[in-house]
């Protein structure tokens, strides 16, 4: 891309055109909410949809041993995966349609067991979100973009280490900290306001 966005000059769009990287799981898609509800259906328990305080909560939340036993449960419910059930987050899809109004590219970047690929792709179009590039892979900082949003301490922390010149936003949530030199937002309204701050 060779520097931070790029410029733009049509009236009514703003100055600098972005590429926005952004997370599914924990960002967009309710993971939390849809495992949880799907457990408490299946086996009689009442886990609370705010008990995940932790990146590795599941394991002491849940009777599976370990995140594998949880993942081999996880591949199979309703006919699908879990991936293909979640619920969005109030504001996420309309945020992302206003942003790509603006010009703004949107770029998902997300992290998928190798059986949830299609589910999630799937996912993706029922969902209708503004997008023309998917990414399924770990190492998200590989993907250029000017603006990346993730709630996942490990990829807020790796991609601010890899990509310093860029601006990376934590989606504050409770199983993630504060990385020095990124930003922070709560809710879609303030990620809306900080891109329109930087397209500005």
């Amino acid at each position: 891309m060779g520097g931070f966005g790029h410029q733009c000059s049509h009236r009514g769009l703003p100055s600098r055109i972005m590429r926005l990287g952004i997370d599914l799981d924990g960002v967009v898609a309710n993971f939390n909410a849809g495992w949880i509800a799907f457990y408490n259906d299946e086996f009689g328990t009442a886990i609370p949809m705010d008990a995940v305080d932790s990146w590795d909560a599941i394991p002491g939340l849940t009777h599976f041993p370990s995140m594998g036993a949880f993942w081999r449960w996880a591949e199979h419910l309703n006919g699908a995966s879990l991936f293909r059930h979640l619920d969005t987050f109030p504001g996420a899809v309309d945020t992302l349609w206003r942003l790509v109004k603006r010009g703004h590219e949107i770029v998902i970047l997300t992290t998928k067991p190798h059986w949830a690929i299609h589910d999630t792709f799937a996912w993706i179009s029922e969902q209708q979100l503004p997008t023309r590039e998917v990414h399924i892979l770990d190492d998200k900082w590989r993907i250029e973009c000017d603006v990346y949003l993730d709630d996942a301490p490990h990829n807020v922390y790796r991609i601010h280490r890899q990509r310093p010149d860029r601006v990376v936003v934590r989606f504050v949530r409770p199983w993630n900290h504060p990385v020095p030199g990124t930003h922070d937002v709560e809710t879609w309204d303030q990620f809306e306001a900080l891109v329109s701050k930087l397209d500005g």
